[in-house]
């Protein structure tokens, strides 16, 4: 499996994404940035949490046969223990970030998604299959969310489910299994506000990455940014990408595009 990301920062601002690969799998995380003024109980900021939850995700991936909402709830736990001492870890606006996983084993490919960082498949014959969470959107009432309703709904049945101090919440993410996979996206929101904001669809995504990977389609989101500023969000928001070519040992060439972190198994 040949895997190519990409990931830019919001301008002057620390990046909370992060992706990390191996030679079968691939993770990102996006962090969540509380509100200006929320107190999260914690002293580490959103980039620990999420290092030390791709730290806690990979290692599991390399040593363990576990199921994917397992790797994530061990580590989850472990990140956990890392910070209980000295961070009040009961408290609801505790760091927290998504997660997406994909795992190639034998024929089928297994996935995970929690929170809005989806995982898009590009099947054999062409067909794209979009894994998404996309349940903090479709809280009851509609947005726009007030902070406490949103600290109401996190982690609770009939509310959205994120990676922070819950291990429960890896056993509410979208998993699953496919087979007949050829490529596989993950991307932060960053990059999907390309689609839902700019009408762009998946298989012109897919095209971008095709022709000039990951990296193209960070520049394709900046430049739609410039054009035209959203007027209900911020105007940049980290971005990270991650292209895995799931058949390349079938023949299908490799590609590495000038930017791009690239592994090959």
């Amino acid at each position: 499996m040949q895997i190519t990301f990409s990931t830019d920062n919001t301008p002057g601002r620390p990046n909370e994404d992060y992706a990390i690969c191996g030679p079968e799998w691939a993770v990102v995380l996006d962090g969540a940035t509380a509100p200006q003024g929320v107190d999260s109980g914690c002293i580490h900021d959103v980039p620990w949490l999420v290092r030390h939850l791709a730290a806690g995700i990979s290692s599991r991936l390399m040593l363990d046969t576990l199921s994917l909402p397992d790797v994530l709830a061990s580590a989850i736990e472990s990140t956990c223990q890392a910070h209980a001492s000295t961070c009040d870890l009961h408290n609801p606006d505790s760091p927290s970030s998504t997660v997406a996983i994909i795992r190639v084993r034998d024929e089928s490919l297994d996935y995970l998604v929690l929170g809005d960082s989806p995982v898009i498949l590009r099947k054999e014959d062409g067909d794209l299959v979009p894994v998404t969470d996309d349940r903090i959107e479709n809280l009851p009432g509609g947005r726009p969310y007030s902070i406490e309703f949103v600290r109401s709904m996190r982690n609770k049945a009939g509310g959205f489910w994120i990676a922070s101090t819950d291990i429960q919440a890896a056993y509410h993410a979208v998993s699953g299994s496919a087979t007949n996979v050829a490529d596989a996206a993950l991307v932060t929101d960053g990059i999907t506000r390309l689609v839902e904001w700019y009408g762009h669809d998946w298989p012109e995504v897919f095209t971008i990455l095709d022709t000039g990977g990951p990296s193209a389609l960070i520049a394709s989101v900046r430049a739609a940014e410039r054009q035209s500023p959203p007027s209900h969000a911020k105007a940049h928001d980290d971005a990270t990408a991650v292209y895995a070519n799931v058949l390349s040992r079938t023949g299908k060439p490799p590609r590495l595009w000038r930017h791009d972190v690239f592994a090959n198994s």
